[in-house]
This record gives structure tokens, sequence and C-alpha cells, in this order.
């Protein structure tokens, strides 16, 4: 096990959060390069990995090469996994291990980046011991800086405490998910095959958003549905308290294990998106980061029956009640 002192963790969190910063600054150099008046490029904004959706673009790869010779240059002996150059090999097994690790994805939102949508960002994690330690994510286009490192609070641009309400931090609604906004992506998996994981997230989605009573008496009736194209700015905002509930299934480590550090650093809780068998009674445990299956809960304070937990788990029943199991097996997992 990697044994590293509170003095260097904070030192390394103080180079992640400036790295995640300058990391930023070059996403915002590459936007504003295409859209300035003497801008001459005629190169192709990006090219298709797996389909028309899943893409790559120069400023993902040039910024991942700058924050992964940032990292080598001052920790040599620390793992680096970032999406374009794991994307590149042929494995698709989980690489984190107990090991110091760096778990980077340089543009999440690469799509909503192609037509200039301000939700996209750089996602910075590290990960010790199989826990995501620390996570900064800059969203530059809309100046918000989002980080954590464990024992040390959750922040947005580094002075106002997440969650955003705290005084007290509200539990989540008594008749949840009905009183809560509800996240969730359409991510890559297009095909249209009969029960295939689009057509099982199209199902839950309209299981959560339906009035009480329908869906043979399963639907949710959530205040909302939002998508923002970014599964890492989406755990953002549950630790900012703004999204209630995020369920996905599709994304990597590098989309989410800084997210999942702010956001259990902020009192957050992830779990997974498949409903067990016994949902009402399972066990809820913490999410496996390279488990590609994702249910997050926001920050919640107590109510006059129950706990801040409590309330969290409760919703996770509920949530796992309406939604199909969705199939994003790997190797490792």
């Amino acid at each position: 096990m990697a044994e590293i002192s509170p003095q260097e963790l904070d030192e390394i969190y103080e180079f992640a959060v400036q790295l995640g910063k300058d990391a930023g600054q070059l996403l915002m150099d590459f936007a504003k390069a295409r859209w300035g008046e003497t801008s001459t490029s005629r190169e192709p904004l990006f090219s298709e990995k797996e389909n028309a959706v899943d893409i790559v673009t120069k400023a993902d790869e040039d910024v991942e090469a700058f924050i992964q010779s940032s990292i080598e240059s001052k920790y040599p002996t620390h793992k680096f996994i970032g999406e374009e150059t794991y994307s590149k090999g042929s494995s698709r097994a989980y690489l984190i291990d107990a090991s110091p690790t760096w778990c980077v994805d340089p543009l999440d939102g690469t799509v909503n980046y192609t037509h200039l949508f301000p939700m996209f960002c750089v996602s910075i994690a590290f990960v010790v011991n199989n826990e995501a330690t620390i996570g900064v994510i800059y969203a530059p286009f809309m100046n918000q800086l989002f980080s954590a490192c464990k024992g040390r609070g959750a922040w947005l641009n580094e002075t106002q405490r997440l969650p955003l309400l705290r005084s007290p931090v509200p539990p989540m609604p008594a008749h949840a998910p009905g009183g809560c906004i509800f996240s969730c992506e359409w991510g890559k998996d297009r095909r249209d095959v009969p029960d295939g994981n689009l057509h099982r997230k199209v199902e839950s989605f309209v299981n959560m958003a339906a009035e009480v009573g329908g869906r043979g008496g399963i639907g949710g009736m959530v205040h909302g549905v939002r998508s923002l194209g970014s599964a890492t700015l989406d755990l953002a905002y549950v630790a900012m308290g703004s999204f209630d509930i995020w369920w996905e299934g599709g994304c990597w480590e590098w989309d989410v294990s800084a997210g999942v550090a702010i956001l259990q650093e902020a009192g957050g809780l992830v779990t997974t998106a498949n409903p067990p068998a016994d949902y009402a009674t399972a066990e809820i445990t913490d999410v496996q980061l390279g488990s590609r299956l994702y249910l997050a809960i926001r920050p919640a304070g107590p109510s006059d029956t129950e706990s801040g937990r409590q309330t969290q788990e409760r919703v996770v029943r509920e949530v796992w009640k309406r939604v199909r199991e969705l199939d994003y097996t790997r190797p490792g997992i």
C-alpha cells in the first residue's frame, strides 16, 4: 500500500489545483482560436473514435500531453492514466491499483466543446490505494473550479465550501424522487437494439419523469431532468447540491474519479447504477471507480426522523426501483 504523508498530500493537492487551472487555460486558448476573427485554421475540428458522438480533438490530445508531462516531471514514480492514451490501446482492462495514480480526462464534454457549448472541463484525479483522494475539475468557459482533497473539504473556486446550501444542509425530499432534479446522459452507445442500453436508458428516464402513479405505479415525477453532456460536471453539480440525483452507465474512470473525490468529500454518496434483485434491503456500498455504472446522491443533512445518510439511502432505493439494469461489462471488474 502506498503511504503518503499529510504534508506530501497537501503539496500534491496544491500542484493538482494549479495544473487544473493551467490545463483549463489551454482549453480556452484552443476555443478562442476558433472564434477569433483572424483564425485561418482549416484542419478538421475532430476525428471519430468508435462512432459519430465518440470524438477526439487536437485540444484533447495536446492538453493531455501537457498534463502528463507536467506530472511525470514532478512525480516520476506515479502512474498516469489518461483518456486519450488509454483509448489508443486495445485493452479495456481496469488499470488502477494501490499505486499512486493520476487519472485524467483532458477534455470532458468534447462534443460540447466542438459546438462551443460551455459545459466542458478538464478533470484531474489522484487515486491512492484505489480511493479517489484528490479531485480537480475546471470548467474554464464558466470559470468554475471544483476541488477537494480527502479530509480538507470540497470547494468551488477555492473559497466557497460545498455543498452551497450549508445552514443547514437540507435532507433529501421526503417524497423523493419527487422534488428532485434528476441528471442523466444519453451516452455514446446509440445502437438501436431492442432492450439494449439505449432503450433501457430511455425507459429509465421516462420512469423517473412520469407522473406519480404512471408507468404501472413507478412514475417518479422528478422536478426536472437535466443532461449537461459531461459526466464530470454532472458529479460536480451534485456536489454543489444543484442536482439531487445522477444516474449513468457507460462512462469511464477518468470521467468520474475527480468528481467522486469532490462529491464524497462534500458529503455525497456514490454507488452502483444497477439495481440489485433485493433493491429494498441490499447493502449500499461505495462505487467501484472502474465499474462504468454510477448513481450519485447529493450531500444531505438530517430530517426530523432520519439521518442525512438515511435520506440518501432512501433515495438510492427509490431510484433502483425505477431504473433498468445496464450492460457495460469490462475485464477485471
